[in-house]
């Protein structure tokens, strides 16, 4: 408990001098620094996600726990427009400050928030409108018992819709003032409530599926008090001040360029979301086709879950790379906003270091602990198909999993240097422009396994061009470095 009373009692002097320490402390300690807690939280956020439907599927029912997966692709909009803004504002904030221009890293704050909340109520109004018709379209029949309690649940997310935006966005800009232990913190506070009040709603208040949902947006709300109550404090190296006076919101003038601006810099996440959710329903059709041929009777459902359990380790290794990507982030872009070129070059050798040493980690215990891995997701004594199908699609799906954490970093690198555009290609390029095609080709050539071949084949392929590329940005950047350091140019 020591760094909260930390943040809580430290004199607000101190506090402006906190993201001036991202250009001069060193880079090994600030990554680590920064990283650890964004690591911690997405493996909290994991984890939230993972005990949430544990306590529905055994609090209510398998049906329920359908209802809850068909409103996924739902908040996956909602969380994609929370990193369109958050991310997208995180990026120029850090690089104005970076360069010296804290006055335009506060204004895009101020506009963030407006982004988030009004994107955030727009959504609610539009879905609760029009929330059958939606809810159809996501694959459910009208009458099903799933599709009853996806009503029920998703009709109160909604009420807290603005609290998920708002609160995910602000996570980024905090971060990026160098403040991540404050992010973590919200993480930690939203997901940990939530883990208490899912049982009780469910169990002790008889709720069942909308115990569930008031629980997600109660911890929510909570989360988002805590990160917004730090960016209205003098203690923030900029703040939210719209509210401090009547005369600041009257001052507040939405800006269009700046709006621009941030969405150019989330875009790049933003598509990504939209892309995954496009792959991953080609995936299941593709599955459901191949798979009855494959593995027999109920081989498309058996093929979809072990894609799944593949999926859901997948994610876990890779969470630690998001964190550090996370982390990475406001060094990145301070010090190229401050032209340290020196210091970028480093942080993004030691996040891609990093990176390279978790996914090599998880390659090889996928490799030789397949069986394993499956059995911690498959329930004891489940379908022998399944367990012999999950493993051996594991060892094809992780065989490019050494070089993805290079690709992840990497194609972060472009939007924190401020080129998006390269971003959202490289982005797009394993989402769309390589692994759909893979995935048609390949199952018309050679059935479900094809389909299963397709994920290293994109992920090579991504990597090749991502490298291709990160080398001669290298380059530029060790001669923007040594010009500076001999004073020519």
């Amino acid at each position: 408990m020591q760094f909260i009373v930390y943040f809580v009692h430290m004199p607000a002097t101190a506090q402006p001098n906190a993201a001036n320490r991202l250009g001069t402390e060193p880079v090994g300690r600030l990554l680590l620094q920064f990283s650890i807690p964004a690591i911690t939280g997405m493996i909290v956020n994991a984890l939230y996600n993972l005990v949430d439907r544990v306590w529905v599927g055994r609090g209510v029912n398998a049906a329920a726990l359908g209802g809850l997966s068909l409103v996924l692709p739902l908040m996956t909009i909602s969380m994609a427009f929370s990193m369109l803004f958050g991310i997208g504002a995180a990026n120029l904030i850090s690089m104005r400050l970076g360069q010296g221009r804290k006055a335009e890293a506060e204004n895009a704050l101020n506009h963030c928030f407006f982004l988030l909340a009004g994107t955030g109520l727009l959504l609610m109004l539009l879905e609760l409108l029009w929330l059958d018709p939606i809810l159809l379209r996501m694959g459910a029949e009208e009458g099903s018992i799933a599709l009853g309690y996806a009503r029920s649940y998703y009709r109160i997310i909604l009420y807290g819709q603005v609290f998920l935006m708002v609160g995910f966005g602000f996570s980024h800009c905090t971060r990026a003032q160098g403040f991540p232990t404050i992010t973590m913190l919200s993480m930690l506070i939203g997901a940990g409530l939530n883990m208490i009040l899912d049982p009780v709603f469910i169990f002790c208040f008889n709720l069942e599926v909308e115990g569930a949902a008031w629980a997600t947006i109660i911890s929510q709300f909570v989360a988002m008090v805590w990160i917004l109550s730090f960016n209205f404090n003098k203690k923030a190296v900029i703040r939210l001040n719209f509210f401090s006076s009547l005369q600041a919101l009257r001052n507040f003038s939405p800006s269009p360029r700046i709006v621009l601006d941030i969405m150019s810099f989330g875009s790049s996440q933003f598509l990504l979301q939209f892309a995954m959710s496009m792959v991953q329903l080609l995936f299941n059709k593709s599955l459901g086709w191949y798979g009855a041929d494959a593995l027999g009777e109920n081989g498309g459902d058996i093929a979809l879950a072990g894609l799944n359990i593949n999926i859901s380790i997948a994610m876990l290794i890779l969470m630690p790379i998001f964190g550090i990507n996370q982390g990475a982030q406001p060094i990145l872009g301070f010090n190229y906003g401050a032209k340290s070129y020196g210091r970028v070059r480093k942080t993004f050798l030691l996040a891609i270091t990093g990176a390279t040493a978790i996914c090599l980690t998880g390659f090889i215990l996928a490799e030789l602990f397949p069986h394993f891995l499956v059995s911690l997701f498959a329930p004891p004594g489940g379908d022998p198909v399944l367990l012999t199908f999950a493993p051996a699609a594991m060892r094809i799906i992780m065989i490019a999993l050494p070089v993805n954490g290079f690709t992840i970093v990497a194609t972060n690198f472009f939007v924190v240097t401020g080129r998006p555009r390269t971003s959202i290609f490289l982005s797009m390029l394993r989402q769309c422009l390589v692994l759909i095609p893979c995935l048609l080709i390949f199952g018309k050539l050679w059935g479900l396994w094809g389909v299963i071949t397709a994920t290293p084949v994109a992920d090579t392929i991504a990597f090749i061009c991502t490298g291709t590329m990160i080398l001669m940005e290298l380059r530029k950047l060790k001669m923007a470095h040594d010009r500076s350091v001999t004073g020519h140019g």
